[in-house]
């Protein structure tokens, strides 16, 4: 008796903050809004965002709280109707879409990846290719070597065995790319079909996955993309109506996923945690993914800055689409800048405040900085998470750090006798 109250409570909690939260329609551009005032942001607060997206070669901004917009944005030619891609900001709408596939009974995550692809779809022996699991894919912790000429490439001869599974992560889109195929097989549909007829067509999202070179990227509008955030935040349902029913896998998803990098869940990044990997590192940095968001968020990040920022605390999304941000793979300097911004809409801190994110940093390509927002007289420095200071060659704003290692640095700022510190992490 005690566990069908349990479960009746459990039920009828999840009921109630699905019915408070706002869903559009599932067709037409009609969606509801929220005066910024309501959450006490000021306009020239949301001017300085503004102006922060438009000079980061943003494209789409859309900001939701409880389901309404709150922020939208479009800058150039992009509109409301534009497509574009998602690059690995796709990785976690393929989690999501494995887990419906799993629910429907059509795979099982559990299951060796040989079980869908047949033998011989890597360059490993029978016994280490049989060692995958599907799960493994989602982890990011085949084993196989990312240090390859082209880690996209999904040939046999591009995959090498260079660890055990689970013994090392690595974000490796070769082995995450071979999911398309694990699902084709398992589902008998393209994965076009199948994530339009088990998401997309349930919660108002058209798309398509197209085909650049080995990769297989997810296209649609930027509304799509916050369509998507809002049914990650609402567990799987959307406006009552299920879209994925197993709460377990959903949970799997947004949690550490193991412990060699555990801001990582199913394909999905999380903040908040004790450390974090990143792309091409073997390197485990001390604290949470994003400083200066959320620490209950966790994100869909992609190249260039594809961003879907979930934040159950708050019941907001935040998506970003924009253009060339240098060469990271994903965007996670970027993303936590941009919290910066969002952390000081609030009038309560008033205009002045907003002197800490004056200066914007930009990571442009390889290990070239941009610092926007210097006045003549600031003097800068850049030290090492040691506090050493470190070499570095100016032009202008530009600041060129290519002699440098890979690792957190810090960036002092010294202005009419105040000093300011970001802090930098050079991949």
């Amino acid at each position: 008796m005690k566990l069908y109250s349990l479960l009746l409570f459990f039920t009828l909690t999840f009921g109630v903050v699905r019915s408070q939260y706002y869903f559009p329609p599932l067709t037409g551009n009609t969606w509801e809004t929220m005066d910024p005032a309501e959450l006490g942001w000021c306009e020239d607060s949301i001017a300085l965002l503004d102006n922060y997206l438009a000079n980061s070669t943003t494209k789409a901004f859309l900001l939701l709280k409880d389901g309404k917009i709150v922020i939208e944005r479009y800058y150039g030619t992009f509109t409301m109707d534009s497509l574009y891609v998602w690059n690995s900001a796709g990785k976690t709408l393929t989690a999501y879409a494995v887990g419906i596939a799993q629910t429907e009974g059509l795979l099982d995550i559990d299951n060796p990846t040989t079980d869908y692809l047949g033998a011989g779809w890597s360059n490993a022996t029978l016994a280490q290719e049989g060692a995958v699991t599907v799960l493994n894919q989602l982890k990011m912790t085949t084993g196989f070597d990312d240090g390859v000429p082209d880690v996209d490439c999904t040939d046999p001869e591009c995959l090498l065995y260079l660890a055990d599974p689970d013994t090392r992560w690595a974000y490796h889109n070769a082995p995450y790319t071979l999911l398309d195929s694990v699902m084709e097989i398992a589902t008998g549909m393209s994965m076009s079909n199948y994530v339009y007829q088990k998401i997309g067509s349930k919660i108002g999202m058209p798309g398509l996955y197209l085909s650049i070179g080995y990769n297989h990227v997810f296209v649609s509008k930027a509304r799509g993309m916050a369509r998507f955030g809002s049914l990650l935040l609402n567990d799987g349902y959307w406006n009552g109506t299920p879209v994925q029913t197993d709460l377990n896998y959903l949970q799997a998803m947004r949690t550490p996923s193991q412990a060699l990098n555990p801001s990582y869940g199913y394909l999905t990044w999380l903040n908040g945690q004790s450390s974090f990997k990143l792309p091409g590192l073997q390197v485990n940095f001390p604290g949470p993914l994003l400083p200066n968001a959320p620490m209950d968020l966790y994100a869909a990040e992609g190249k260039n800055g594809q961003i879907i920022n979930v934040v159950p605390s708050t019941g907001m999304v935040v998506v970003r689409m924009g253009a060339t941000l240098g060469n990271s793979l994903v965007s996670t300097q970027y993303n936590d800048t941009l919290w910066q911004y969002i952390n000081r809409l609030s009038c309560d801190l008033g205009t002045n405040s907003l002197n800490d994110i004056n200066y914007n940093i930009l990571q442009m390509e390889g290990k070239q900085i941009q610092i926007t927002g210097l006045k003549p007289n600031d003097s800068i420095e850049f030290v090492d998470s040691t506090g050493k200071r470190v070499v570095f060659r100016q032009s202008d704003n530009n600041f060129d750090l290519s002699m440098l290692s890979e690792g957190i640095y810090f960036i002092r700022i010294n202005s009419s006798g105040k000093q300011k510190v970001f802090k930098l992490l050079l991949n």
